[in-house]
């Protein structure tokens, strides 16, 4: 796993507004997906330094940890502030734009030529998880833009699709992803962030640590893997209609394995 400029771009950019959301919500198919071969990246957008426990330097340790357990091919921080995402990018102007949060997004997209970028769905708790989504839906629409210029400058880059994960809220997905047989590997990406899902003496309760935490996860996989008939899915909605070129092809092998079971 590498911090750096990539040869070959990416097949998905997963941003992440704190170390560990992405974990919790699509770290299946992150796993899933480097198991398969493609090369996938994780942009922390934060280094999460509001967090009622740990330090950025724990959390930027654990990221780590994560990282290898999800196989990934890079992650990097992009350092903006924690509790203060801005929705709109910061950008007042076009010549203000290069080193706005906005700026600072679009580079990182074009350094790393995703051709899919994941991203928080606005229905969620957290204000940064919310505004993240929205600066998330701005880069990826400028990152194609040829005349918005960056610091350092960047050839123009198109994301094939931007996707919005499932938060904490419960919301009408466009697909959902099998994630069973990689379920492990996302639970030991989760647990790498001890400073946040496990509480001490002296932690601040959260959330995340809470004693039914962990359960709350898997249940949210679960119910959302109940919608396809496996024991753990993954939500994810998109903008628009997804285009199918062979809809039998499609459907054969993505059928709810509850109604169409293997042959014996």
């Amino acid at each position: 796993m590498t911090s750096s400029e990539t040869e070959d771009g990416l097949a998905a950019l997963a941003l992440s507004p704190h170390p560990d959301d992405v974990e919790m919500c699509c770290g299946g198919l992150l796993a899933l997906l480097a198991s398969r071969g493609h090369r996938v990246g994780v942009l922390d957008l934060t280094r999460g330094e509001l967090a009622s426990n740990g330090t950025p330097e724990t959390r930027a340790e654990e990221a780590r940890a994560a990282a290898e357990v999800l196989g990934l091919t890079l992650r990097e921080n992009l350092g903006l502030p924690d509790g203060f995402i801005d929705a709109s990018g910061g950008a007042r102007d076009a010549a203000s734009a290069a080193e706005s949060q906005l700026g600072r997004l679009v580079e990182a997209i074009r350094r790393l030529r995703p051709e899919l970028v994941l991203a928080p769905h606005a229905h969620a708790r957290h204000p940064d998880h919310v505004a993240a989504s929205a600066l998330a839906t701005r880069a990826v629409f400028f990152a194609g833009l040829a005349r918005f210029e960056t610091a350092p400058a960047r050839p123009r880059h198109v994301v094939r699709k931007l996707v919005h994960y499932g938060m904490r809220g419960a919301f009408e997905p466009s697909f959902v992803t099998d994630v069973s047989a990689v379920y492990p590997l996302k639970q030991r990406a989760v647990a790498c962030y001890g400073s946040q899902v496990r509480r001490g003496a002296a932690d601040q309760p959260t959330l995340a640590n809470a004693r039914l935490g962990e359960a709350a996860w898997e249940a949210r996989d679960r119910y959302y893997g109940a919608m396809i008939g496996v024991a753990h899915g993954e939500p994810f909605r998109v903008h628009g209609a997804l285009a199918l070129a062979d809809p039998v092809a499609h459907f054969r092998e993505g059928s709810d394995a509850l109604f169409f079971p293997e042959p014996a």
